[in-house]
């Protein structure tokens, strides 16, 4: 008795794996899987589809020279350096003031905006 039980019991294991890869397989070719619908997004996801614009870029560097007048457009887009030492620039003279513009720093007169140094790209 013991014997047939345990004939039995390892027939079973053996056999389970191949029962359920059976089932699955003809599962598989009497229904074809469910599509999903493309007009509707599934739970969770957004009606909406991403946009994507492109966007022409133009990047205008200005030349600077000496003893240019800067105009109040061109004034607004700097910003004055108040501590020179930390960008290694000297002290600048009575009536004159160092500001930044993109990379380059300027040192111009604080009456008349005339560009009386250049320094580029530190």
């Amino acid at each position: 008795m013991k014997k047939m039980f345990a004939v039995l019991l390892s027939a079973s294991f053996l056999a389970a794996p191949l029962m359920a890869a059976t089932q699955a397989s003809a599962q598989d070719h009497r229904r074809p899987a469910a599509t999903q619908d493309h007009r509707r997004p599934a739970v969770g996801q957004d009606y909406r589809r991403p946009v994507i614009v492109e966007r022409e870029v133009r990047v205008t560097k200005y030349k600077w020279n000496r003893g240019q007048r800067m105009s109040a457009a061109e004034r607004r887009r700097m910003q004055d350096v108040r501590d020179y030492r930390r960008y290694r620039l000297s002290a600048p003279p009575r009536g004159y003031r160092w500001v930044r513009v993109d990379n380059d720093y300027l040192m111009i007169s604080i009456a008349g905006n005339v560009i009386s140094n250049i320094i580029s790209g530190r």
